[in-house]
Order: structure tokens, then sequence, then C-alpha cells
């Protein structure tokens, strides 16, 4: 009897915590909703690995060559924001240093201008939870660089059915960067028990952002990119901007170092300059409004919902698996919204292979209802965008793009997600080139060159048994989407 009132005692704890920590109130500044303001100076950086015929592949990447610009000119403030931010990968692959390359760009600019502030921000995954050393974030630090290493318990719980069991018995254990001995599935130190256990807790910092002052004024770059190694051949998407919105920007970064126990001294000091400088920015015929979280979600479901005949939806998403937003496209559909989706094949992950799940079962029952599914066409690297567009059959085009896969994970309060929305006239050259972006790989199939997309039916996927097991793994948290 002892033991069954243990063991009920047990079980009650752990579906309280799970209940709790799956819906307690969020952080102070999360699903972040900025004002709708005017949109100045923007521009939209595509990076597109090209794979031609004959075997060859280019890389025509502009995304952080515009950040190390932006870093390399700056002389009193840089904010940059991370997930991703390490030099592992595969090997013998041709990646660029991207995370040794931007250490490099912040700790030159802080030598050259010693009284500028730099704040850089990122996701306890690149230290394995605390389990081994970055030597890039130490010289970063060496360097008087601020660095914050998000804290993610105060997020909501993904996976409460780890979650839970780990807050009970191994989160107060911390982690001990020089105690690893096992083999490290995401980098080359050795790891330890502890940092396998933080793992399926499955949640992160998964923005990416860059603020920096670029002459009287202060730019900001919002991004699907990562300045990770691994990464460095995926195709991403990007905004940069001037104007009122960058303030924005930064308030929501504040909420990330607020949360992590962060000194904010310095980020608030310059979210009162940028404050000061709002009514010198002027109507500029286009508006954007800085997202993040569940108010990513809240803006795609408008886009969609509002979408009507003689519209077109186009997307262009490296994970598409919520709910919501594929039963409003299945509904747009039916009105008659013209939809095109270009997707990643989820066939590829830093060298090692993946089943296809979300994306192949979920197009598989989008292509059903109609919905018109193209795969991009990848070797090795991922087709990383998160980019969707609303073009009305009359009057401004729409486009949203940021971090923030359409999933539970990245769209439910669950991640944290930065996302830019944009409204700006058909004609403007953003939008021409958010357009000529995807017309690029929605019509370069394979009797073109380079072939950047291929037909449905090299990714079809009708497994029921597919379909269910990301059906499950959305619904419960037990899945790395």
């Amino acid at each position: 009897m002892t033991m069954k009132l243990l063991a009920a005692a047990l079980l009650l704890i752990l579906v309280s915590l799970g209940l709790w920590h799956t819906h307690k109130p969020l952080p102070a500044g999360l699903a972040y909703q900025g004002d709708v303001l005017p949109l100045e100076a923007p521009e939209l950086l595509t990076d597109t690995t090209l794979h031609f015929p004959d075997g060859r592949s280019e890389l025509d990447h502009e995304i952080f060559d515009e950040i190390f610009r932006l870093i390399g000119q700056a002389e009193t403030f840089i904010l940059l924001d991370m997930f991703l931010f390490n030099s592992t990968g595969p090997e013998d692959k041709g990646l660029r240093p991207l995370a040794q390359q931007t250490v490099d760009a912040l700790i030159t600019r802080k030598q050259s201008q010693p009284g500028i502030d730099i704040v850089v921000i990122t996701d306890p995954l690149n230290t394995f939870y605390g389990g081994t050393r970055s030597t890039l974030f130490e010289a970063l630090e060496n360097a008087g660089i601020q660095l914050v290493i998000t804290r993610l318990a105060p997020l909501r719980d993904s996976n409460p059915a780890w979650s839970s069991l780990w807050r009970l018995c191994c989160q107060w254990l911390g982690n001990n960067p020089d105690g690893g001995w096992l083999p490290n599935a995401l980098g080359t130190e050795p790891a330890t028990v502890r940092s396998y256990l933080a793992l399926p807790n499955f949640k992160a910092n998964h923005r990416k952002v860059l603020v920096a002052d670029e002459g009287d004024r202060f730019r900001a770059v919002i991004t699907s990119a990562n300045p990770h190694d691994g990464s460095s051949r995926h195709s991403n998407t990007a905004l940069a901007f001037n104007g009122p919105a960058v303030t924005d920007v930064v308030r929501s970064e504040r909420a990330v170092m607020q949360m992590s126990g962060a000194d904010t001294t310095t980020i608030d000091r310059w979210i009162n300059t940028l404050e000061a400088m709002a009514g010198e920015h002027q109507e500029s015929g286009s508006s954007i409004q800085v997202l993040t979280e569940s108010a990513i979600r809240d803006k795609a479901l408008a886009m969609i919902d509002q979408s009507q005949p003689g519209d077109s939806l186009d997307m262009a998403m490296f994970y598409l698996s919520h709910r919501p937003i594929i039963e409003a496209l299945i509904s747009a559909q039916q009105r008659g919204v013209s939809i095109r989706l270009l997707l990643d094949a989820n066939k590829d992950a830093f060298g090692h292979e993946k089943n296809g799940i979300p994306n192949r079962p979920v197009a598989n029952e989008l292509n059903q209802a109609g919905v018109a599914v193209r795969w991009c066409n990848t070797h090795g690297e991922q087709c990383h965008s998160k980019l969707l567009i609303r073009t009305p059959s009359n009057g401004q085009q729409e486009m949203l793009l940021g971090s923030a896969n359409f999933t539970r994970r990245n769209l439910d309060d669950l991640n944290l997600e930065s996302n830019a929305w944009v409204q700006l006239p058909a004609d403007h050259p953003v939008a021409t080139k958010a357009t000529d972006y995807f017309e690029l790989h929605w019509n370069h199939g394979p009797d073109s060159n380079p072939v950047l997309s291929l037909p449905w039916a090299r990714w079809q996927e009708a497994s029921r048994f597919r379909y269910w097991q990301y059906r499950v793994m959305e619904a419960t948290g037990l899945s790395t989407f």
C-alpha cells in the first residue's frame, strides 16, 4: 500500500509539474507585438545554394556579408542574438567558418572602437547546456563583450513528458564544462550525462537578429540564418531595415536578457536613445511590425485567413507542421486562393539523414487538398527560409519572415522567435526581389540550369504511419521540430 501511495503521489507531482509548466505565465516581454510603424530603407537579403546538372554547386549568399559589413562600420552599439553559434559541421563539405568569422568581426570592432557597446545573446545548446566550453564565447568575454547565455527554464515546456521528470530530478544538478566523458553528438568535446539529460527538453532561443548603429541611424537585420559552420550552405532570407521598428527589436531582446538574469544597464540606455530618436522618422508608404513568439502565429493566420479569391500565398518553409496553419491553408485553397508551397524535404541535418517528418506527410495532406507543392533541391544543405508572401489581387504585398518555422514549438510560445511583418507596394524593390526569389526556385526544376526545385512526386510520402507519427510528435512535443 505504501508503494502504491508513493507511486500515486509521484504521478500527481509529475502531472502537476507538466500542467503548470505548459500553461504558466510567460516571462515579461515575450510574445511581443510591436506597433505597425513606417518602414525605412528596407533591403531583402537572400542566400541561395545553386545546384547545376553537371554536379557543380555555387553559393549566392548575401546575409552574413551584410551582417559583417554592419559590424565592421558600427561605432557605438552592436546587439547580436543568434541561435546556432558554433563551428560544428560535417567535414570536407566546403563550409564557411561563419562562427569564427563572426567572433573575429566583433572582437576586431571592439578593439578598434574600445568604447563601443557590444551585447551577444545566444542559446545554451552552443555549450551543450553548460557541459562543454566554447572557445568562441570565451574569446568574446575576454575582449570585453557582454555575453548572455539564455536561461531557458522560465519558458513553457514543449515536451512535458520529459521536462516534468527533468524538473523534479535533474535541473538542480547544474553542469560542469570540465566534467565531460561521453561522446558528444553535437560537437567534439566530451559531454556530460547532465547535458544529455537537458537535451530532450527541446526548447531554444531560436532568434536570429542584429542591431547596429550606421551613421546617424540604427539598422536591424531579422533573419533565418545562423553563424554556424554547419549551416553555412543553407538557403535563407533576411530583412534589413532602419526606422522606429529597430527600437522594437531592441526592446524584444531586453526581455530575453531580463529573463536570463543578465545586466540590462547597457540595453536600457540604448532603448532610451532610440526612443528619443523616434520623432525623427518620416512616413514611408511601407509598414513594418516586429513580432515574437505567438504574435508571429497570429499574424501568419491573419494573412492566410484574410486572403481572398484572386490573391496568392507563396510559402518557403523549412518546417511546416502547425495544425491551425495547415487547416487555414486548406480553407484558403477551398476559397479559391492560389497557394504554392516550397518546402525542404527534411532529409538532411548536418551530415545525418532524416526521415522526412514533418514536411512530407504534411505536404501529402495539403497536396490532396489541392495545394501546389514543390521541394527544394538540396544536396546536404537545408532549404532553411521561413517566408510567407501574400500578394492580393489589388493592394499592397504582405511578407512575414524571420526565425520561426511554422510548427507548434516555434509558434505557440515555447521557443523564443523573432520575425518581421512588412506591407509594401507590389512594385517596391523588396517586394519584387521576394517574388523573384520564390519564382526562381519554383520555376527552376529538373530541366533547368541551375536546378532549384523538384516536383511533388520526388519526395511524395503517403504513409499513414508517418502521418500519425508526425501528428503524435507535434501534439506531444516528442520531437525536435
